[in-house]
């Protein structure tokens, strides 16, 4: 398995891909326990109102060694910790589950050297990721840094190299905003609906923290379109000091992407600064049902799985695992069988997209690139962190798609025999069932067919799953699913 050294880059795009935990991102509480036997407690060090500085690194990890060696997180807390002015509150997290203790302390052949020896700060050997990472904050790669404010909001966030210098931890402190001081004070944290939308209604979602110091019980949302009231959402509950509840609000009928701006009230608000947002909602992509994917593998190829789906959340195109091989260049066509809303779903397991990670550590060595056959792109990164889903709308057929009159498949599902009729004009046609994968399992020719025709294909030799059934002649296409039970 490949081990990812650097931080990596997150994309903006349709989809969201897993990177780095976000700045503004709000934190649930984690307790866990150090190699001397002393429990953190989170929300204890941020409710007593101190910043928390977290590293997280694997002892294997080159980068992560050279960031230590720098001192500045011990120096950091020795100054700001308990024995310093106790304004915060630094942890070192080794993050590889697999990690011993051994290998903490400098021996073994998975550790760069002592990590313990003269070191101040609470050292932490993770013994499940969830145990962190049920938080929200997500351990991408090593080292990875998150500097969390006492309102549990992510206020930093990054390679620890880059953002862990000390004079930079020391100027962390006094970023964070100040403390809840009002008994009643409610804040239009964050828009989490989703960002893109496709067809039909649209509902919006906010998540709103209480920014006072007494329970907020009731709080009522707003939001307009272009000045005109278009979804309102109430929360009603018991959402203590620095607390965050999200509204889902009333769907909007027939909604034309464009900019939500979003208002969250509340009786006795001692501060409006913080009750407004504007979140911009995109349309997706609109392409041709006729896809083609261009895909360069790494030297990891069994990591990475991708589909599409359609509206009703069905796999209609994509790759089982086990399917690629390394450092090989794919050229996939798919037809869709229809127009509406689609995702094209992609995932790597280890969480880096298809990066070369063993001789060139961060070096990108793999292609993706989704298009249309008008080159309408729907995709073109590889950075995708351990996944992504990216949307996007079939919006015409194409004249082709219309030609070959009358194709009918039955039964289907099937499990030995599949029947295909279709009425041909005079021409040659290719009759062939493909994988969601895009392998073709079978396929027959007719030659000058005239009228209607009739294909019967054995299946039964198949295994059990979804397949194509695609009709070509000269300048038309036509594709069914078939199912094979």
């Amino acid at each position: 398995m490949k081990k990812l050294l650097l931080g990596v880059s997150a994309f903006a795009f349709f989809g969201a891909a897993i990177a780095q935990t976000a700045v503004g991102t709000y934190v649930n509480n984690f307790t866990l326990t150090d190699i001397n036997g002393n429990s953190h407690d989170l929300y204890s060090y941020l409710d007593a109102g101190k910043t928390v500085v977290i590293d997280v690194s694997a002892t294997w990890c080159g980068p992560c060694w050279n960031y230590h060696n720098t001192g500045a997180l011990n120096d950091f807390y020795l100054a700001h910790g308990p024995s310093g002015d106790n304004t915060a509150m630094a942890l070192f997290i080794e993050g590889d589950v697999s990690t011993t203790t051994p290998e903490l302390n400098g021996v073994g052949a998975s550790t760069q050297g002592d990590w313990v020896t003269g070191e101040s700060l609470p050292i932490i050997d993770l013994v499940t990721d969830a145990s962190f990472t049920n938080s929200g904050l997500v351990i991408p790669y090593f080292p990875v840094m998150y500097v969390i404010c006492p309102n549990r909001l992510v206020s930093q966030s990054g390679v620890a190299g880059a953002i862990g210098t000390l004079s930079a931890l020391n100027g962390y402190i006094g970023d964070c905003p100040a403390a809840a001081s009002q008994p009643t004070d409610v804040s239009a944290l964050m828009y989490s609906g989703v960002g893109y939308h496709c067809s039909g209604n649209y509902t919006p979602k906010v998540k709103i923290q209480n920014y006072g110091t007494t329970a907020l019980t009731s709080a009522t949302i707003t939001i307009t379109q272009g000045g005109n009231t278009v979804s309102t959402g109430t929360y009603s509950g018991n959402l203590s000091t620095y607390n965050v509840a999200e509204v889902t609000c009333t769907p909007i009928a027939n909604f034309t992407p464009g900019t939500l701006d979003i208002s969250v009230t509340t009786n006795n608000d001692a501060n409006s600064a913080n009750n407004t947002l504007a979140a911009t909602i995109v349309s997706v992509p609109q392409t041709t049902n006729n896809l083609t994917l261009d895909l360069k593998t790494d030297f990891w190829s069994e990591e990475v799985h991708w589909v599409i789906k359609d509206g009703a959340n069905a796999n209609v195109a994509g790759t089982a695992n086990g399917t690629l091989a390394n450092d090989t260049q794919y050229n996939l066509n798919y037809i869709l069988p229809t127009t509406g809303c689609y995702t094209f779903h992609i995932t790597d397991d280890y969480g880096d997209g298809i990066l070369n990670g063993a001789t060139n550590m961060g070096t990108a060595t793999g292609m993706l690139n989704l298009h249309d056959n008008n080159n309408v792109v729907i995709m073109d990164y590889i950075d995708y962190g351990f996944g992504v889903d990216v949307p996007f709308k079939v919006v015409t057929l194409g004249v082709e798609n219309q030609e070959i009159a009358d194709f009918q498949i039955y039964p289907n599902p099937a499990s030995d025999l599949v029947n295909i009729d279709f009425e041909g004009k005079g021409g040659n046609y290719a009759v062939t069932i493909t994988d969601l994968s895009g392998r073709t399992v079978a396929t027959q020719n007719v030659e000058n067919a005239e009228g209607t025709q009739h294909v019967t294909v054995a299946v039964n030799e198949l295994k059990a799953g979804n397949y194509i059934v695609t009709i070509k002649t000269d300048g038309a296409v036509s594709t069914q699913k078939v199912v094979i039970k």
